[in-house]
């Protein structure tokens, strides 16, 4: 395997950080790799929002279930899919036009856009020896998110990302057996299942040496509970306030 595939092969999330700031080039250098990653008809449909104040990662942190690592990371990253820009450009050029800015295809481009931008990033700065870990949570409580960071029409909080210098180092998570992923001409369900049962075997063994026996429960059965316990409802009506029509 050639270096970059051997970086990609060693991500951990980390969740403690040095007490060591994040100079502003280089958030600059990470932000700008993400720049370059494939967009859906070059529309670069998102923004990135950098906290380092220590009041805002506070509120932050409350507002995400209370992740202390939000507080204690240099630099938050919120990564906001924005169609903003969009409705401007067409505003401009085309006032008499009606446009469709907010409609579910525009809203999954934005969405698959910032998310590919976001992992160039990650690709980046775990190159310079940064760390990060992605925050689903800032999800939780996302109205009071976007009034925190100022967020206008059609942009939403995706999710967050904690930044800077691993203080740990935390073993690798195994994932699905390629078999489970990986089909080949035809979409295979049996042989996924197949897979996925041998997937449970390793994760309980990984879980059990983790926790020191204290945990073993299968893979499936956790996306099982996490399927049928309620989660971000508020999500849909939220994006429709913000002007996402999801027609």
């Amino acid at each position: 395997m050639n270096e970059t595939i051997n970086l990609l092969m060693a991500h951990r999330s980390i969740r403690k950080y040095a007490d060591k700031p994040v100079p502003r080039e280089i958030i600059e250098q990470v932000v700008a790799a993400g720049q370059m990653a494939s967009s859906s008809s070059n529309v670069q449909a998102y923004s990135v929002i950098a906290v380092t104040d220590a009041e805002r990662k506070q509120k932050l942190s409350q507002l995400s279930g209370r992740q202390a690592y939000i507080v204690e990371c240099p630099v938050f990253l919120v990564w906001c899919a924005d169609l903003s820009r969009l409705k401007n450009a067409a505003r401009h050029h085309l006032p008499d036009s009606e446009s469709y800015e907010g409609v579910t295809e525009n809203f999954i481009v934005a969405t698959v856009d910032v998310a590919l931008a976001a992992q160039n990033a990650v690709i980046a700065a775990e190159s310079l020896g940064l760390g990060i870990v992605y925050i689903g949570g800032i999800r939780n409580q996302i109205q009071q998110v976007a009034e925190l960071l100022n967020l206008t029409e059609l942009v939403y909080p995706v999710f967050g990302m904690c930044l800077g210098y691993p203080d740990q180092d935390p073993g690798l998570r195994p994932r699905l057996p390629q078999q489970a992923v990986l089909h080949w001409e035809e979409y295979d369900g049996v042989a996924s299942e197949r897979r996925v049962a041998e997937y449970d075997e390793i994760m309980s063994e990984y879980l059990r040496k983790r926790t020191g026996g204290v945990k073993d429960t299968p893979w499936s059965r956790l996306m099982a509970e996490k399927l049928t316990t309620p989660s971000r409802l508020h999500m849909k009506e939220f994006l429709q306030q913000r002007g996402f029509k999801l027609e």
